[in-house]
C-alpha cells in the first residue's frame, strides 16, 4: 500500500524548466497547488506584468 501523503500548499512557489517550457507551482491557502505551464514568451509577458503591478 502507498504512503498517503497530506496535501498542503507549505512550501515556496517554484518554477522549473521541463522540456520547452516552464512549470510554475504555486502554493495555494486552502491546500493544494496551482501548476501552471508556460512558453518563454508567456514567462516575459508574466514577468513584466508583475513588475508593472510594483510600481
Amino acid at each position: 500500500m502507498a504512503a498517503m501523503k497530506p496535501r498542503t500548499g507549505d512550501g515556496e512557489m517554484e518554477v522549473t524548466k521541463e522540456g520547452r517550457g516552464y512549470v510554475m507551482r504555486i502554493p495555494l491557502e486552502g491546500g493544494g497547488r496551482l501548476v501552471v505551464e508556460l512558453n518563454a514568451d508567456e514567462v516575459n509577458t508574466l514577468g513584466d506584468a508583475l513588475k508593472g503591478a510594483l510600481a
